[in-house]
């Protein structure tokens, strides 16, 4: 089993910053593509950015230049760093992993629990 475990989301005004992190552990062979995806009350579940195990990056057109995503392998961590905050980046944002247990295993996609991130004055 895997779990995933995000810290550093909260209140933040317009322009401001705020760093998610998402630390995966338990049953790891390799993790490959890492990311954070965002859910905004009554809108479906959106792709934020996303990063390859070998550091290639993707951005969802909102956030490029703001957002910047990287990860540190040997901790299995994904990072957020989210700079010139706005009100429309309020939202929950999850991480993911798409992460092989064991070489026998097919790569499984897990899922964090969810922080809460909110642009307002």
């Amino acid at each position: 089993q895997v779990q995933l475990v995000e810290s550093g989301g909260g209140l933040v005004q317009p322009g401001g910053s705020l760093r998610l992190s998402c630390a995966a552990s338990g049953t790891i062979f390799s993790i490959d593509a890492m990311g954070w995806y965002h859910q905004a009350p009554g809108k479906q579940r959106e792709l934020v950015a996303a990063i390859t195990s070998g550091g290639n990056t993707n951005y969802a057109d909102s956030v490029k230049g703001r957002f910047t995503i990287s990860r540190d392998n040997a901790k299995n961590t994904v990072y957020l760093q989210m700079n010139s905050l706005k009100p429309e980046d309020t939202a929950v944002y999850y991480c993911n992993a798409m992460v092989v247990s064991t070489p026998s295993r097919p790569t499984y996609r897990y899922w964090g629990q969810g922080t809460q991130v909110t642009v307002s004055s």
